[in-house]
Parts: structure tokens; C-alpha cells; sequence
């Protein structure tokens, strides 16, 4: 059943808050808490940090609305005890200042004897008094009040901060202590059943991924026919192979060759031919070097070895290997071979990982008869659309649900709906 609205509300003429109800008030941070975070320049370094100690919390170490404490680093106990204002207790609350701005975090499970400190990026909030609860303040900071707040105080800045002195600004519409539980325990209930059926579509999607990629790999690498005679391809990851396919050196059947140099001023957003490089599309540009449907492998960067398909006419870059076919191949059925391979893994160390060509060139491929490739090439698009229109329904149905859960959560801490009489549903 739908929470019942409240009647009488008042104008707050701020942008942000709009109507809220006449027996709440408005208020700011600074005026009902206590907010603390480590001093720049006692920020640690890498160098600071230790293997056991008092935990060194960032924003890095939130996990949804907790901590994971076993990720975070440790520091010692000089470095604990330099800021008494930020050594941490359960039912403190956190809030990211820095990069992801406004993450929330409650701490729990601190067992009795654990330290905790804060390192630089985070801000800990706790009540100046008995006037509010943390638990409260934790749902307020997740609702669209507070994201608009900061939208509207960021505007026109290029690094994305949340300064204290804008923070204990905020200006909020409060109800007293009691209704704060009731809403509280209301979103607790209401976003722990929403937060549950977002976790089963994200799952469902990655079934449904695992399930595409399991039937594409077993397609490039076994065939479509489960009846075929099969026999031993001498390659450890391909295992057995139908034994009509011809397993092969990959330099006797592919050329393997780099893209040429483009600086960056050549590389546009918008423009005439579409430039490839290490992790795919970089841009466009007004030259181009191949031309026809090629498959891709990134050369370098951070997702070296990972598989594209080029159309037409592009420019691909040094950091991209393009596959040029000495025999004819389906395109789809080689693309599908390549990304099985996972070639990222024959990437050599170094500051700048870089895949090594010499190393793929002398890799063994199963290479089925034109026909059979092309039906293959046929079964894999088949597979994606069935499969990928799942997965795109699924994902449309996290992002409603997502919706629904920030929308909950701006109304019942808006007091745009009434929970005082809310009581959990019983069981059963």
C-alpha cells in the first residue's frame, strides 16, 4: 500500500528543498552536526601505510553502505592518534569529498580494541547533540536534496569537490527526532526489498552474458554440429577440435601488422574516418589507412589484446594491430576466435603493458571450411540479438528500479509522503 502524503506544506524558496512540511523546520549541517575530516597536509602517502595497525579509511574502501575493512590499509599508531577528531567509532557516518563526490558509508563492525582513522577524502558526521539520528542524516545524503545541492554549488568548477565550508552549508528541511526513526526504519525496509530485486536483474545479466559468451566460445571453437567426428587438435586450450578443421600456425593464415602514427591534434571528436586505437574508438580524423572489414586487436593500453571490428574506411593507429586474412575467413567467426584466445594475456611487462606479435604469431588456430564459418558467423549474430535483447530488458529494469529507489528515498526524506504510522508488513 502507497505512504499517505502530507497536507500542509510551506515554501522554502530554496531551490533545492521547494515545499516541505509545515511542522518541520529548516536547518543546516552546521547547526546539527559535527564534521570532521584529515588536514591536507596530514593526508599519508604510500609510504605512511603498513601491513597491521589502525585502519585507514578512503572512499575507495566503501562497499555500497558499509566499509570493507579488509581492503582498507593500516597505518600506525602515531599517525592514529595525531587527529583524535577522526578516529572512528561504530555509527559514525561518512561521506567522500573528493572524486566520487557524496558516496555515504556507516561504520559497523568495528570489534572492541579496532581503531580506525580517516585518510584524506572523506568527511565523518555525527550529531552535535541528540537531535538527530545518523541514520537520518545517511538516507538525506543519498536523495536527490543533497545531489541537487551539490550540482548547484559545483556549477562552473572543473574539479569535482565538495569543500566543508560549502557541506555545513546545506540547508535541509528537518522533521523532529521521533518521525527521523520512523523514516529512517521505513527506507531501511522499503530500499532493502528494492535494493534485493536489483541484485536478481544484475545477476540475471550476467548469467545471460556468461550464457553468450559460453555458446559463442563453443561455437569458434567446436562447431555447430554436435554429431561431428572430433579429434585431438594438439593445442592445450582448444582441446579437441571436429576433424575436418585444419589446425594451423596463426602467421600461416593471418598477417598480423601495426596501424601508423597519428598525434592527438589530428584526432577530433567529429569527422570524416573513425580512428582505432589500443582500447578501440579514439576519434575520427580526415585520413585513413585501411579500408574494408577488419578485425582489431588493441596493441597497447589498458585493454591490450581486447578484439574489434573495423567497417570501411578508418584510420587505425600504432597502438592497434589490424588482422589482415591470407586465406578468406568470416570476419564475425574470426573476431569471436580472436576474443576467445583472450590474447591480452600474452602481453609483455612493462610501465605501458603492449602485446607481443611475435608470441601470438606463433599460436595454433582450428580453421573450419569458408561455409562452415560463415554459418557460424550467422549463429553468433543470433545468439547476440536474442541474448542481448534479455540483457538490454534486464538493464532497463535495474534503471527503473534505481529510479524508484532515489525517488522513495527524496520522498520520505522530504516528507513528501507521511510514514509516522508506517509499520513493517508482517510475515507470511
Amino acid at each position: 500500500m502507497a505512504a499517505p502524503t502530507n497536507e500542509h506544506f510551506l515554501e522554502s524558496s530554496i531551490l533545492w528543498i521547494g515545499k516541505y512540511p509545515s511542522r518541520w523546520s529548516l536547518t543546516r549541517v552546521k547547526y546539527e552536526a559535527y564534521v570532521k575530516a584529515r588536514v591536507g597536509w596530514h593526508g599519508l602517502k604510500s609510504d605512511d601505510f603498513t601491513e597491521e595497525g589502525p585502519y585507514l579509511v578512503t572512499g575507495s574502501d566503501f562497499k555500497g553502505p558499509r566499509i570493507r575493512w579488509e581492503e582498507c590499509y593500516h597505518c600506525d599508531l602515531n599517525r592514529y592518534a595525531q587527529d583524535p577528531y577522526i578516529q572512528l567509532s561504530n555509527g559514525d557516518l561518512l561521506i567522500t569529498k573528493d572524486g566520487t563526490i557524496g558516496k555515504v558509508a556507516l561504520v559497523e563492525g568495528l570489534a572492541s580494541g579496532d581503531k580506525a582513522t580517516l585518510n584524506s577524502g572523506v568527511f565523518v558526521v555525527r550529531p552535535l547533540r541528540d537531535n538527530f539520528l545518523t541514520k537520518f542524516y545517511f538516507w538525506l545524503l543519498q536523495s536527490r536534496v543533497f545531489t541537487d545541492f551539490v550540482d548547484y554549488n559545483k556549477t562552473g568548477s572543473t574539479i569535482v569537490h565538495l569543500y566543508q565550508d560549502t557541506f555545513i552549508n546545506f540547508t535541509y528541511a528537518s522533521p523532529d527526532i521521533n518521525e527521523q526513526v520512523q523514516i529512517a526504519a521505513f527506507l531501511d525496509y522499503e530500499i532493502a526489498r528494492i535494493d534485493q530485486l536489483i541484485a536478481k536483474q544484475q545477476r540475471l545479466i550476467e548469467l545471460l552474458k556468461e550464457k553468450r559468451q559460453a555458446v559463442i566460445s563453443h561455437a569458434v571453437t567446436k562447431g555447430l554440429n554436435p554429431n561431428a567426428l572430433m579429434k585431438d587438435s594438439g593445442v592445450e586450450w582448444l582441446g579437441q577440435v571436429p576433424e575436418h578443421w585444419g589446425v594451423v600456425k596463426l602467421s600461416y593464415v593471418l598477417l598480423l601488422k601495426s596501424g601508423d602514427g597519428i598525434t592527438s591534434n589530428e584526432i577530433e571528436p567529429e569527422g570524416t574516418y573513425p580512428v582505432y586505437g589500443g582500447n578501440g574508438l579514439r576519434g575520427y580524423c580526415e585520413k585513413f589507412n585501411c579500408n574494408g572489414t577488419y578485425a582489431l586487436i588493441g596493441r597497447q593500453g589498458a585493454l591490450c589484446g581486447n578484439i574489434n571490428v573495423a567497417n570501411g574506411k578508418f584510420f587505425a593507429s600504432e597502438h592497434a594491430v589490424v588482422v589482415y586474412p591470407r586465406v578468406q575467413f568470416d570476419v564475425r567467426f574470426l573476431s569471436e576466435l580472436l576474443r576467445f584466445m583472450d590474447l591480452g594475456q600474452y602481453s609483455v611487462s612493462a610501465a605501458q603493458p603492449g602485446i607481443s606479435v611475435e608470441r601470438i604469431n606463433m599460436l595454433s588456430i582450428a580453421v573450419p571450411p569458408m561455409e562452415e564459418q560463415a554459418l557460424i558467423g550467422q549463429r553468433i549474430l543470433q545468439v547476440e540479438q536474442q541474448i542481448g535483447r534479455l540483457v538490454m530488458k534486464a538493464e532497463a529494469g535495474v534503471l527503473l528500479l534505481k529510479e524508484r529507489r532515489t525517488a522513495l528515498i527524496s520522498a520520505a526524506v522530504t516528507g513528501k509522503i507521511d510514514v509516522r504510522d508506517w509499520t513493517p508488513p508482517k510475515e507470511g
